[in-house]
């Protein structure tokens, strides 16, 4: 029986009509599409597809639209299987599951025909100015230079360069993130002080132009990677990504086992974990899936396993 398919798109990203040209070329049955908004990134959307009887949700958009699907779908702990069709910059969950990126009836043939694997979820909550929020990530929540490579990208560049405008961010990225102080927690265990400028958690590893920054992460293992940078200024970070990144980046990181760990150099601190809890001495922007959700003193992550089942 074919499945019933519900099509959340962005319309800032593509025209529904060039859409319905793509899907028709490898799905002959119907669809019923949802449009986002600016007030609705795609949980809305994504619910009333589902409250339409889709089994099947096509969230077609950039991270924040992948993103705003996987979250109603975890948080309702829907039976529906979700396809990702990018169309974004950065593109992120697509590129760590392999999604085809330029090529739209290969991602929709991916995601109609292609066999349903269940992927975690991270859970973010923090104290923002509007009150304590709590979101969703499939890739990577944190603050420092990842949070402002994203505040920091030029619009319009962005526009024409693709993911190579972060690349241009990154230095007005370095200087607006100091060395603060730092308390973390992982697992319940006793809060440990840093003196960091970037958190990362992570459930994928890659960003853009095949770079990988946490090797190891994998979005099935029920798990989540801790990357901390100790390092300040330019020099330190382009070393420490290069290191990572490049030099290292089919060398095993992080331990592979069940014990909760924290393994720290001069330069960063790398561990696994369930949950965690910061504390910062000074607000700093926070991130999830390159969304900047605005300052934050406090953050708690934790994760759910096989939260979205994912074509």
């Amino acid at each position: 029986m074919s499945a019933r398919v519900g099509v959340v798109w962005n319309p800032a990203k593509a025209e529904r009509g060039e859409l319905e040209v793509a899907l028709a070329e490898v799905h002959t049955g119907p669809a019923r599409w949802y449009e986002t908004t600016e007030d609705d990134p795609g949980q809305a959307a994504c619910r009333r597809a589902l409250d339409d009887g889709a089994d099947l949700v096509l969230a077609c958009g950039g991270d924040g639209t992948i993103r705003a699907v996987t979250e109603h779908l975890a948080a309702t702990d829907s039976a529906a299987e979700m396809g990702i069709v990018p169309l974004g910059t950065g593109n992120l969950l697509a590129r760590n599951l392999d999604v085809p990126l330029a090529d739209l009836p290969a991602a929709i043939a991916r995601a109609l025909e292609g066999t349903a694997r269940p992927i975690d979820v991270g859970w973010l909550e923090a104290d923002l100015d509007g009150g304590t929020e709590r979101h969703a990530f499939a890739v990577m929540a944190g603050f420092g230079i990842d949070a402002h490579m994203i505040t920091e990208t030029d619009e319009d560049l962005k526009e024409k360069a693709g993911w190579l405008a972060y690349v241009e961010s990154l230095g007005r990225a370095v200087s607006a993130s100091e060395v603060i102080g730092l308390r973390l927690a992982l697992d319940g265990g006793a809060a440990e002080a840093h003196q960091a400028h970037t958190l990362i958690v992570g459930n994928c590893g890659s960003l853009q132009g095949g770079l990988t920054l946490l090797p190891d992460a994998d979005p099935a293992d029920g798990r989540l990677d801790l990357l901390v940078l100790h390092e300040g200024g330019v020099s330190g970070w382009l070393d420490t990504l290069r290191n990572m990144a490049w030099d290292n980046g089919l060398k095993r990181l992080l331990r592979r086992d069940d014990e909760v760990t924290a393994e720290s150099t001069d330069a960063t601190t790398l561990g696994r974990l369930t949950r965690a809890r910061v504390e910062l001495d000074e607000p700093r922007v926070v991130e999830v899936d390159g969304d900047d959700l605005g300052e934050t003193t406090r953050i708690e992550i934790s994760i759910q396993p096989s939260a979205v089942r994912i074509r």
